[in-house]
C-alpha cells in the first residue's frame, strides 16, 4: 500500500517484503486495567506476528505478502479482509476446512503486564503450511523474507520454513524473528535444537535478550550477538527493553562490521504487544532503504513506541511521517499516538479512559 493511503501495489509485482506464519483474530477489551472475568466490551483485530510485520511493512509503502492459513469460516473471512484493507497480499493465505481461526485474547494491565491467552486449538491453521504448497519463486523473489520461531514449533509447518529457506539460500535479506512463546514449545531445549537448524539459513536474527538465550544460550546482548554471528547470522538484534537495543552487523563473510546500541524511546505504555512488530516492520523498511545501522534502529525503536502507547496492533501501526515526526521531537506526544487513521474510535476512547 502506498504511504498515508489505502491504494494496493499492482498484484503482478513481487514482494518486498514477504513473510510467513502466524495469523489470527486479536481480541482486545476495550477496558484497560480490568480483568477479562469483569470486561464487558472488546474490539475485534487482525493479529499475528507475521501477519502484523506485513502490516508495519505496507504502512511504509513496502509491497507486501503474507504466507499462511486461516480456517474456513468467517474470522478466516474477516482476516483476508483485513489485510486487503491494510495493502498486504493474502493470495498465499488460504484455508484449512477442518480447523478454525485463531481467536487470542488479551489483558491489558499497563505499563508492562499484558496476558495472552491463545486459542489456537486442536492447531492453528498458520501450521498446517506444506512445503509442497510453496510458492518458491516468490520466496526467491522478496527483497526481504520474513519467518517466525514459532513456525519451527510443530510438523508441517517447521519442515516447510526449512524448505523454503534453503529454496531461498540467503538471498536479500533473510530474516529469522526468534519470536519464543513458550506455550508452544514442550520445552526450551528442544526449541534451541531447531533454532539451531534454521539459523545457519539466514542473514538477519531479532529478538529479546530471554528470545537470545532460547536460540544460543547466552542472553547478554553483545555475547547473545557473537553467538548469532558464530551460527552464521549477517545481523544480529537484540532488544533490551528498559536499555534499548544492540545491534551487530559482520559483512557476508563474518569479519565485523558496526556495533550500536540504542536508547529506548519514552513513551506511556498502553498495550505493549505490538511493539515487536511494528519494529519489526520498520526494520524491514530500513533495511531496503539502505541506512545506517544506528538510524534503522532508531526508526524501529520510535515505531515501536508508538504502538507500545496506542491499544491495537496492525490498526495501530504508525505511518513514515509519524516515525519521523517523533524521532525529530525525541519523544512520543499524545498527538502522535492520535494521528493514525488505523485507530477506530472505541480505541480512543478506551486510550482516553485510562
Amino acid at each position: 500500500m502506498d504511504a498515508d493511503t489505502n491504494r494496493p501495489h499492482e498484484a503482478s509485482a513481487a514482494p518486498e517484503v514477504l513473510t510467513m506464519g502466524r495469523l489470527g483474530v486479536d481480541i482486545y477489551p476495550l477496558q484497560i486495567g480490568v480483568s477479562l472475568r469483569e470486561v464487558e466490551t472488546f474490539g475485534k483485530y487482525l493479529g499475528g506476528t507475521a501477519a502484523n510485520v506485513a502490516v508495519a511493512a505496507a504502512r511504509y509503502g513496502r509491497r507486501s505478502a503474507l504466507i499462511s492459513r486461516t480456517g474456513a469460516d468467517p474470522f478466516g473471512d474477516y482476516l483476508h479482509d483485513a489485510l486487503r484493507g491494510f495493502g498486504v497480499d493474502d493470495r498465499q493465505v488460504t484455508p484449512v476446512p477442518t480447523l478454525p481461526t485463531p481467536v487470542t485474547f488479551c489483558e491489558i494491565f499497563p505499563p508492562d503486564d499484558f496476558p495472552l491467552y491463545f486459542y489456537r486449538q486442536p492447531k492453528a491453521p498458520d501450521l498446517e503450511i506444506y512445503p509442497e504448497e510453496l510458492d518458491l519463486d516468490a520466496i526467491r523473489a522478496a527483497d526481504v523474507f520474513w519467518v517466525t520461531g514459532t513456525g519451527l514449533s510443530t510438523e508441517p509447518s517447521r519442515a516447510a520454513t526449512l524448505h523454503a529457506l534453503r529454496a531461498r539460500g540467503k538471498r536479500g535479506i533473510t530474516v529469522l524473528d526468534l519470536d519464543y512463546r513458550p506455550m508452544f514449545w514442550a520445552s526450551r531445549e528442544e526449541a534451541r535444537a531447531r533454532y539451531a537448524e534454521a539459523l545457519p539459513l539466514v542473514t538477519v536474527a531479532v529478538g529479546n535478550q530471554d528470545e537470545c538465550d532460547t536460540a544460543v544460550g547466552i542472553r547478554e546482548p553483545h555475547d547473545a550477538a557473537q553467538a548469532l554471528h558464530a551460527a552464521g547470522i549477517e545481523l544480529a538484534v537484540v532488544k533490551q527493553g528498559p536499555k534499548g537495543v544492540l545491534a551487530s552487523a559482520r559483512t557476508s563473510d563474518g569479519q565485523p562490521d558496526t556495533e550500536v546500541t540504542v536508547p529506548p524511546v519514552p513513551v506511556d505504555v498502553v498495550n505493549g504487544l505490538g511493539a515487536g512488530d511494528a519494529f519489526g516492520g520498520a526494520l524491514c523498511h530500513g533495511l531496503l532503504a539502505g541506512w545506517e545501522l544506528e538510524r534503522i534502529m532508531r526508526f524501529a525503536n520510535t515505531a515501536g513506541a508508538i504502538v507500545a502507547g496506542r491499544l491495537a496492533c496492525a490498526d495501530a501501526m504508525p505511518t513514515p511521517d509519524e516515525v519521523e515526526a517523533a524521532m525529530n521531537s525525541g519523544r512520543i506526544s499524545a498527538r502522535d499516538l492520535g494521528q493514525n487513521s488505523g485507530q477506530d474510535s472505541g480505541l480512543e476512547e478506551a486510550v482516553r479512559a485510562r
